[in-house]
């Protein structure tokens, strides 16, 4: 394990996604500045919900894959697009939330309304909801198993936050421990603990814009993902191979700290959870 920790100090993050509405695609940035829970500022801040207050995403309803969303002067200014329809909606998120509920229904067939959490957001993981972690070489490796899908197919099918630069695929899997444990980095200024290997749901299963499913997707990502793990992964936080990227949570206040591309990974060491 040591070794494979002295290599964090050719790592570094090469790209920052967030994803200010929940299930929508995300906003690539340069910089970021992070909440006082390790959270990246405006990730998930926005969630679509049904009137039953369920939220509307995407292992729920393949519809949503129809639906893209770029922001193109930051989080807050959306345009929403139907893809199938070739129709699209500028909204301000600020204040537009009962117009962009109703255009939202319209898509969708049925009643929904958008809520806002700028604190908290919506993370799946209410106890790590600091930033989803991968490297390129992951994600490169990853594509290599799924014949004719290119990187940045995979990339937006994961969907996670930080991208690292690393030295070897699967390299962030020394930024999780055995069950019982963390591992305690630093990503830049900011102060992380990785906690577990993430458990993926349909979704990746699914072309981010076609909803077309790949067959026997996770069957064959949980062989490929057993037989490429390397000799630092903590086996014992794998009851099914259906894992990718590292769950994180912020160590202390960490408001104010930013993370930008570029920032170098530092490995302080496995910590008790």
């Amino acid at each position: 394990m040591k070794n494979v920790y002295e290599e964090a100090e050719k790592v570094g993050i090469a790209q920052i996604r967030i994803y200010p509405i929940k299930s929508l695609p995300g906003l690539q940035l340069q910089r970021v500045a992070v909440r006082d829970n390790g959270a990246l500022a405006d990730d998930r801040r926005w969630a679509i919900f049904d009137l039953e207050g369920r939220v509307v995403n995407g292992k729920r309803t393949p519809r949503i894959h129809g639906l893209d969303a770029r922001f193109p002067a930051g989080p807050e200014q959306v345009v929403l697009v139907d893809r199938a329809a070739a129709r699209e909606a500028a909204f301000d998120l600020t204040c537009q939330f009962a117009t962009a509920a109703a255009w939202l229904s319209e898509f969708f067939g049925f009643p929904v309304e958008l809520r806002e959490d700028a604190e908290r957001g919506f993370p799946d993981d209410t106890d790590s909801p600091a930033p989803t972690v991968v490297s390129t070489a992951t994600l490169e490796a990853v594509a290599g198993w799924f014949p004719p899908l290119e990187l940045e197919q995979i990339r937006r099918r994961f969907r996670a936050n930080i991208e690292l630069n690393c030295p070897a695929a699967f390299w962030e899997d020394c930024l999780f421990g055995e069950p019982g444990q963390v591992v305690r980095f630093d990503a830049g200024e900011v102060e992380l603990a990785g906690v577990n290997p993430c458990q993926r749901c349909v979704v990746p299963t699914r072309h981010s814009e076609s909803a077309e499913v790949y067959p026997h997707f996770a069957a064959t990502f949980g062989r490929q993902r057993q037989s490429s793990l390397p000799a630092w992964t903590a086996t014992g936080r794998f009851d099914h191979f259906y894992r990718l990227a590292v769950n994180t949570r912020g160590i202390g206040r960490q408001h104010g700290r930013q993370l930008q591309v570029g920032d170098r990974v530092r490995v302080r060491g496995i910590e008790p959870a």
